[in-house]
């Protein structure tokens, strides 16, 4: 007689019930059961939308005297210029000029490139200069709208110690011939104006030249400026002076107009320029000014509050699975899940959705509260495109579900809350503090010495993704933390949040296997 193998009874119901998705929902509901954790979830919302409301207190913004004259006014808090594309603009220099109407091509020999620079107050308290150039001391050419300040325009210079450049509309900016100007290697330079494209070729010797880049200025006018110009970076006793020769211009015009842009005030150049002719040489100085970006602020500075938020955040995923160590609840919870390395895996799924959902919530909110408080201070606010924002917001909740898995890894691997909370604090808010502290070798400064290295290797990068003043390499600044900037880019600092979590992660599931409940 066969002996026929009986297969044995399984409830249809035992399935679903041992699926990973039954774990996590049985996880989310024993959070969602917990009134404090689901008050320490809305405190978090709150707290990093209230300090919204503080945005544009922290900015500092300019008031002028009230019943003062618009003259008055106006020295005590004078107009930012503002670019094409809305941001904030340096745009003061001395520009000669004659009037272009229609397509033609300027070409110039720029054959030296000197200065003065500010070495400090002397011993009358007086501002003291010496020979020299700034990085971004610039002469050469360039096509304009108009002399109005945050007009469209493109040039070709040659700069103090940043070779050839060609650009445009204030934050763009691309290389061409390296090197210094001298009499034995001067730099030749041209633009080429045809309808709203701009094309500008340098050359060394003139006969030889190469493209540096093509622009389009979106509603370039028929008539526009085209000439010479100078513009040095820096304090008011700043000066640079470009020696020009063998200037052509494809367009009939007699003589040049010379105009500080911007006037000799404020947002002007420090003191007026001069414009020298001796044998078809043209001697063009500026006193201080820049076309350039200027400085400005964001509404990335409305989740400020991001960093108290993350405090109930990560006690209560610090707690979610520390509570149940402290109950002794663990060993039920490991009965009904066996396989541990699941239950871990739920807890982080619903912790991390939790952060997840709590940030995209708060960071919304936060933008709508605090964008229209920052665009009252009267401080020039940068543009943030839809995407941008939708990329803080994003951004936001990434970092609040990382930091929510690194505590909830953390705390299986202590066991205990107060030491889990601490260790999670001093990884994320210790690195932070470092970055200003007299570590930080530049006062803040993303990527400096000191603490500007904690900000690469720590969660704390993650504060990265929601940045929104860009970085500019066409001008000389001080990229600093407390001004919102960081070293790394947003999607590389939630990278290094992640690797923590991670490692956590793969660091408590190990111990939570090999250890007794």
């Amino acid at each position: 007689m066969t002996t026929r193998a009986v297969t044995p009874y399984r409830s249809p119901v035992t399935a679903p019930r041992e699926s990973f998705w039954h774990l996590v929902h049985a996880e989310w509901t024993k959070f969602r059961t917990v009134r404090g954790w689901v008050i320490a979830a809305l405190v978090t919302i709150l707290a990093i939308t209230a300090f919204a409301f503080l945005a544009g207190s922290i900015s500092g913004g300019c008031t002028a005297v009230s019943g003062a004259s618009a003259a008055a006014s106006t020295a005590a808090c004078p107009v930012q210029p503002t670019g094409p594309g809305g941001e904030p603009v340096q745009d003061a220099f001395y520009f000669v000029h004659r009037q272009l109407t229609g397509n033609g091509t300027i070409t110039a020999q720029l054959t030296s490139l000197t200065g003065q620079v500010d070495v400090g107050p002397g011993s009358n308290g007086q501002p003291q200069t010496a020979p020299g150039l700034q990085p971004w001391s610039k002469a050469g050419i360039i096509i304009k709208e108009n002399t109005a300040q945050g007009s469209a325009y493109a040039a070709m210079m040659a700069t103090g110690s940043n070779g050839v450049r060609m650009q445009w509309d204030y934050v763009n900016d691309t290389p061409g011939l390296p090197g210094s100007v001298s009499v034995s290697a001067p730099r030749w330079l041209r633009l080429v104006r045809d309808g709203d494209t701009v094309t500008g070729y340098d050359s060394a010797d003139g006969a030889h030249w190469m493209p540096v880049g093509t622009v389009t200025l979106p509603g370039l006018t028929t008539t526009v400026k085209a000439g010479l110009f100078t513009a040095a970076p820096g304090t008011d006793a700043a000066t640079v002076t470009g020696v020009f020769q063998h200037i052509g211009l494809s367009w009939p015009a007699t003589g040049w107009t010379a105009t500080n842009v911007g006037g000799t005030g404020p947002n002007g150049v420090g003191q007026p320029g001069t414009l020298s002719q001796s044998g078809g040489a043209l001697t063009v100085t500026g006193g201080s000014g820049d076309i350039a970006p200027a400085a400005g602020i964001s509404v990335q500075r409305a989740l400020l509050g991001t960093f108290f938020g993350l405090v109930p955040l990560i006690v209560v995923s610090a707690m979610f699975m520390t509570g149940e160590y402290r109950r002794g609840l663990i060993r039920v919870s490991l009965t009904a899940a066996p396989r541990r390395g699941r239950l871990l895996a739920a807890k982080a799924v619903v912790i991390g959705a939790v952060g997840f959902v709590a940030g995209l919530v708060a960071a919304t909110l936060a933008l709508a509260v605090a964008t229209p408080i920052v665009r009252r201070t009267g401080i020039p606010v940068w543009p943030a495109s839809p995407l941008t924002e939708a990329r803080m917001v994003a951004g936001t909740g990434a970092l609040l579900a990382l930091a929510g898995v690194l505590a909830l890894a953390i705390g299986t691997i202590v066991r205990r809350s107060a030491p889990a909370i601490a260790a999670v604090i001093v990884v994320i808010f210790v690195p932070y503090l470092l970055a200003f502290g007299p570590l930080s070798g530049g006062h803040g400064r993303a990527g400096g010495g000191g603490g500007g290295w904690a900000l690469q290797v720590t969660p704390v990068a993650a504060m990265a993704a929601q940045q929104a003043l860009p970085k500019f390499y066409q001008v000389t600044a001080v990229y600093r933390v407390s001004d919102g900037y960081y070293p790394l880019p947003g999607w590389a600092g939630l990278a290094v949040e992640c690797a923590w979590a991670a490692a956590a992660l793969a660091l408590a599931f190990y111990l939570l296997r090999r250890r007794d409940a």
